[in-house]
């Protein structure tokens, strides 16, 4: 059959392109939006006839004379076997190396003949893979996308000792190409049972994918954006440690997770259906019996494909999976901190030190159960273990500034002296707080916060608080600062022993549990 003849204005195009601007038939083509072939075609027979120069000279460039020697020539398409398709496809899902060039390639090779153009095959196979059933519309290669999603429906679960009843959230994980499906329960879609749950499924997948795509659910996606939404940190270093890119599905685009959307009504009614006639007193028990249906629905034959999605992940992702760290995965909680004027920053309640220069800068701390780590951008400052000990410091003496270090011992003897200048009361409650701290710079701000309290109230009062606050065994910053604003320093106070121990009835004496 006849191709049909292109126009005049892309014949004298392909010409001038190629005798005045000397491109080569492919940068024509690409110009020009036709084949090299074609381009190949009508220079030859342009050279056969004398044309091979431009301008055309004058009495060649009537449009009939050029109509009746190039534009009527035509070539005749060769009929070719047809690929196999399907073949193809299933060669291209199991081997994630495999391009649609090589297949070409090698196609060529088998023919042994000139064969239709690239661009033409791969219009072919993307014709045919358009008359396939909407599911195989997405393809996917071994071992390449894990979706993940939790389930709308929630599981019951009771205490079996005050019959209190929690809900539980069901986590579910689809490999794209085999369907081979994860499913796990946990308390919440918080951002440690979530990160927790991806690190649970890897090890049951026995690897790692190259691509998670989650919903744009909170505990992943920091800012919601189409094109470039953040990562929640804590979830972003999850990816870095399994080596695993995430990107989150397109807001309003639900072919961007439709394995998932998939894979979670699967769930809803081949496991939660079963189970909801059952109580569960425990989240392991729930997960005892969702791993168990787990097994079953995945060793079950799919229709479609004639295999079953456990079949299906020995063929096609098993081997295609990443291998899993050598370490086990801890959760780490990452979250951003300031550093104080006494270079150490604050995590829920207990205060690290950092070396001095990074004073009133921003830090990002790395929190594991066993260890607290410290950072500017990528660059480690400081590494502590964990403590719980609130209100407490972990201090490395290196941290301090020199000047710290050399003064180590007299910084608290000028804070002593300045006591005694003030008073007897005065030094004690100076000398109970350097006490209570393993280094003296930690409990410099309360010190000096006392001293200076003389300059607002009187060097007197100061000295009276401190020994009502003595009295009251409240020898706190906060408690004598009280004493001063309510005016409790120049009330009568007791100057006996046994008078302490006995309490006195009167209407401006409140007691000791008014400080408490």
């Amino acid at each position: 059959m006849a191709t049909k003849p292109i126009s005049m204005s892309k014949l004298h195009s392909i010409l001038r392109l190629k005798y005045s601007a000397k491109l080569s038939h492919r940068e024509i083509a690409r110009s020009l939006n036709i084949s090299p072939g074609t381009v190949a075609n009508y220079v030859k027979k342009a050279n056969e006839l004398g044309f091979n120069q431009w301008p055309i000279p004058e009495e060649q460039q009537q449009s009939s004379f050029l109509n009746t020697k190039l534009r009527r020539f035509s070539t005749r398409k060769k009929k070719y076997p047809t690929p196999d398709w399907l073949s193809i496809n299933e060669d291209l899902k199991q081997h994630k190396l495999l391009t649609l060039q090589l297949v070409f390639d090698e196609l060529l090779e088998k023919v042994g003949e000139p064969y239709y153009s690239y661009s033409h095959f791969c219009r072919a196979y993307k014709q045919w893979l358009g008359t396939q059933r909407l599911s195989m519309r997405q393809q996917h290669k071994g071992g390449e996308k894990l979706f993940v999603d939790y389930c709308g429906p929630t599981i019951t679960i009771t205490c079996p000792t005050t019959q209190e009843k929690r809900t539980a959230q069901v986590f579910v994980a689809v490999l794209g190409a085999s369907n081979y499906t994860y499913a796990e329960a946990t308390y919440s879609q918080q951002l440690e049972d979530w990160v927790m749950s991806h690190a649970r499924c890897f090890e049951f997948l026995g690897g790692v994918p190259d691509v998670v795509i989650p919903d744009n659910l909170r505990s992943a996606v920091s800012k919601t954006c189409r094109y470039e939404p953040d990562l929640n940190p804590t979830y972003h270093q999850l990816a870095e440690y399994f080596n695993v890119a995430v990107i989150p599905a397109r807001p309003y685009k639900p072919k961007d997770k439709s394995k998932a959307e998939v894979g979670v009504q699967i769930v809803e009614r081949w496991i939660m259906a079963r189970l909801r006639h059952q109580t569960f007193y425990s989240l392991a028990q729930l997960n005892h019996e969702i791993a168990k249906l787990l097994g079953v629905m995945n060793n079950k034959v799919m229709k479609q494909y004639q295999q079953s999605r456990k079949e299906l992940f020995e063929q096609v992702d098993k081997n295609s999976l990443k291998p899993l760290p050598e370490q086990p995965y801890q959760y780490t909680q990452i979250k951003t901190v300031r550093v104080h004027i006494d270079y150490h920053v604050e995590i829920e309640k207990h205060y690290y030190s950092v070396p001095h220069q990074w004073v009133k800068k921003q830090l990002r701390a790395h929190i594991t159960n066993q260890l607290v780590q410290l950072y500017h951008h990528d660059t480690l400052i400081a590494q502590h273990p964990r403590s719980n000990r609130l209100g407490g410091h972990t201090t490395q003496t290196h941290h301090m500034p020199k000047a710290h270090q050399k003064q180590h011992e007299q910084s608290p003897i000028n804070l002593r002296s300045w006591a005694l200048s003030i008073g007897d009361y005065t030094h004690q409650v100076i000398e109970l707080l350097l006490n209570r701290k393993r280094h003296p710079e930690q409990a410099y701000r309360s010190c000096l916060g006392v001293l200076s309290l003389a300059k607002t109230y009187s060097t007197q009062r100061l000295e009276q608080a401190c020994y009502r606050a003595i009295s009251m065994n409240t020898t706190t910053l906060r408690s004598i600062k009280q004493i001063l604003i309510k005016g409790l320093d120049q009330q009568p106070l007791p100057t006996q022993q046994t008078e302490l121990e006995k309490p006195v009835k009167h209407i401006n004496i409140r007691g000791t549990d008014y400080y408490h």
